[in-house]
Parts: C-alpha cells; structure tokens; sequence
C-alpha cells in the first residue's frame, strides 16, 4: 500500500471512529469518579491507563488530532472490566467505545506479528467450531492421563516457549473424560416436579477443557426443577472475537447462537460463565443497527440468565453436607458490572450448611484475567493478581470461589504463585453448590 492509499485509509478509519463513538465520547465529563475503580490506573498509575484518559484518546482520534497508532496500545491495556460504567455519574458507555475503538484499530493496523498471526488463527480457526475445540479437550485429557504433563511440567519445556502458557497450563483442573460430557441436541429431565424448560449454553473453554463444571450445572438445573436443552448448533458467545476487534465475527456467531436457541423453545437460555453471559445479554447492543436481527436479539436477551439467578428463582437447593473451612468470592467483573448479577452467587454461598463465609474487601476489583488478557500482557495482569492475593490472603479463606472460567484459572495461579495449592483451593462456585448437595 502506497502513501497516499494509507492516507485514503486512515482518513476513512477516523470517520468511522467518529460515527461510531464520538457522541458518546462527548458525554464524558472528565470528573475522575471512574478512576479509583479502575485496575490498570491503579496498577501503571498514568492518564493513558485510566478510563477517561483512553475516551479522550478516542475523541482526539475520532477528530484526527492524534493516530490511531497512538491509540492502539492505550486501548490494548484495557481489561475492558467495566468496572468504570458503574462508578460513572453520567452513564457513559464505556464498553461501546471501547470495542468500538479496537475494531477500528484492527481494521486500520492488521497485525503481521507472530503474536498476531496465533491469536487470529485462534480466534477464527477454532473458537468458532465447538467439534474442534472438544478435539484439544480430548488431546488434553489424553496429555494428562498418559503422565505426559507431568514429564513436560519436571522439564520445563513449557516455560521456554511462553511464559504465561506455562503458567496457566500448571493450574488447569484436571480434566474429566470426554464420555463425561453431555451430547449437543441432548435432553436432560428435571428430577421431580418439572418448572421450567432450559436451554443451556456450554461455552467454548468451558465445554472444552472444565466439562466439569457443565455437567454440575446440569445437575444443579435438574434438581431445582428444570428441564435442560443442549442446544445442537450452539457455538462460541463471541466476545474474546468482539474484544479483539473482530466484530463481525462475533455478529456471525451470535446469529448461530439466536437461531440454535430460538429453536430450542425454552423459557430461559442459561449460562455459567460471567463473561459469556455479559455478551449474550447485550447480542442486542451487536445488533443496534440491523433491523432485521435487533428483535430477534432483544428477545434472546430477555431469555438468557445466569445459572446463579435460576437457582435462586427455583431454589432451595437440596443441600446434604456441611462445608468445612472459610470460602470467600471474587467476582467476574463481566457478571457484576455487565450483567448485574451481585447478590445470588452471595446469597447461594451463604445458605450452605455450616458454612463461614468471609467477603475479599476487594472481590469487585478485576483480577486481570480479562479474557486473553493474561496471555497477552502477562506482566501487568500479574501485577494486579498479586496485588489482589493480598486481600484473599488477609481472609484466611481456604476455598476461592469465583463465577467465571478465567477467572477460575486466575484465581488458581494466584494461589499458586503464592505457593499455596496445598492449603487454598480455587473453584467454581457451581463445583461448591454441587458437593454440598453430594453430586459428584
């Protein structure tokens, strides 16, 4: 591409910033109540690095005073936790520029890196195709049957290729076998009075690689009362794909999604990870433009619920032991900020028998997990983990329990950068619901 024709292209990139976000950078006042909420403020301590810093980066960009070069990597930092949202007098819709920015970025700047090339391939290549990513959940549970991770842990080979794959890979629960896992299509019965059908939304790495933690909300459905569909043609939520920039593939896969669960005729469309959940319940937001699909979107969103909000609804729980030890929670910033959903994972907790439940004073600060975020900016997502171990630490708490599948895994290394797995473990707060209730 020649000069002029790069000229040509920035110039329309910025246009499509302006008519994308400028109005709403505009409601920004600039008064600093989204600063103490935000985590990467906190942690690099620059303007750039806070909420209302990379809105006016946006809104000068949007007006061509600076490059969008010079916007990539203050909009790449984000944790994208939304934490911001909430702390703002005025309702600024951060979550929309801030997606909106990135898919400008990623249409104006293709990333040619090696980094890039993986994470592309990732995001188009396997996430999207459920069959797929079931493939390196086999090969997975094969990796750990066999003694190989083991072998591959004592040598280290790991660590010489990524850093944070390292990491992450030494805290992956152990995987069930793949038998384990229920069929796409399949129907499971309530136990007892039937109250309500569901459709049940199984996620990517979840499904993948925590099939666990599926079967057990399942489970925990069945004994409440509901019915439960697994939707056939099911796929990814979409939201490591809107996150990165690739909008319209996270439009493509929320289309697949709408159909496969109109289809299921249930009354409510259920999920167990906060960050799946936030992008289901805002398919309408995708949407906003696209009459053809925006009802179809509201109506889907109408539906979908956590699993925490359906187990208080048809609640109580059938509960058959007492826990022992401390638990404190953490929240997912997505199903606390995005979805709302605060009180019932609390509430849940606190009505298992015997149990001593601890609030983190923090629990509503990101744990920099944010998705991919980890794997991308190792360093500064373990600055903020780190610091937030220090508060679990202070609650003695002997069980961690959060609501999503990565912040799950960042709970886990964060106990084990602590060097305490053999005293705190890291769980799903679905694993704690069902061994109280003595499902395995």
């Amino acid at each position: 591409m020649n000069a002029l024709s790069k000229q040509i292209s920035s110039a329309q990139t910025k246009n499509q910033l302006f008519e994308m976000v400028y109005d709403d950078t505009n409601r920004c006042i600039q008064c600093g109540y989204c600063l103490p909420a935000c985590p990467t403020y906190e942690s690099m301590g620059k303007e750039s690095a806070s909420p209302r810093g990379r809105i006016h980066l946006v809104k000068m960009a949007a007006e061509g005073k600076i490059d969008l070069e010079h916007l990539a990597e203050p909009i790449d930092l984000c944790l994208g936790c939304r934490a911001c949202e909430v702390a703002c007098p005025v309702n600024v819709p951060y979550g929309h520029i801030l997606e909106s920015a990135k898919t400008v970025i990623e249409s104006d700047q293709k990333d040619g890196s090696m980094g890039g090339k993986i994470k592309k391939f990732v995001l188009k290549k396997l996430f999207p195709y459920p069959n797929r990513m079931r493939m390196i959940g086999n090969a997975y549970w094969l990796y750990q049957k066999t003694g190989l991770q083991a072998i591959v842990q004592k040598t280290k080979i790991m660590d010489k290729i990524s850093e944070p794959m390292a990491q992450l890979e030494k805290v992956l629960p152990h995987v069930q076998s793949p038998t384990k896992r229920y069929k796409w299509g399949e129907v499971i019965p309530a136990k007892g009075e039937k109250k309500a059908t569901v459709a049940f939304f199984a996620g990517c790495i979840t499904d993948a690689m925590l099939h666990k933690i599926n079967r057990l909300t399942v489970e925990l459905l069945t004994v409440v009362g509901c019915e439960v569909v697994i939707p056939k043609m099911q796929n990814c939520c979409g939201a490591l794909h809107a996150h990165q920039g690739f909008t319209e593939d996270a439009k493509q896969l929320a289309k697949k999604n709408i159909i496969a669960f109109e289809q299921s005729n249930a009354d409510y469309y259920i999920n167990n990870a906060g960050g799946c959940g936030a992008m289901l319940r805002e398919y309408d937001h995708l949407f906003a433009n696209d009459p053809e699909w925006y009802e179809r979107a509201v109506h889907f969103v109408s539906r979908t619920r956590d699993i925490h909000e359906i187990l208080v609804q048809y609640g109580p729980l059938p509960f058959k032991k007492e826990w022992n030890g401390i638990i404190t929670y953490q929240d997912s910033c997505h199903l606390r900020n995005v979805q709302g959903v605060y009180e019932e994972p609390r509430q849940l907790i606190q009505s298992i028998p015997g149990v001593h439940y601890v609030e983190l004073p923090t629990a509503d600060r990101c744990c920099a997990s944010g998705g991919i975020y980890n794997l991308l900016h190792f360093n500064e997502s373990m600055k903020i983990l780190d610091s937030k171990m220090k508060d679990v630490l202070r609650t003695r708490a002997k069980t961690v329990v959060t609501a999503n599948p990565g912040c799950l895994l960042q709970m886990r290394l964060g106990i084990e950068r602590e060097g305490k797995s053999n005293e705190i473990q890291g769980l799903h707060l679905v694993e704690v619901l069902a061994e109280a209730c003595g499902i395995q």
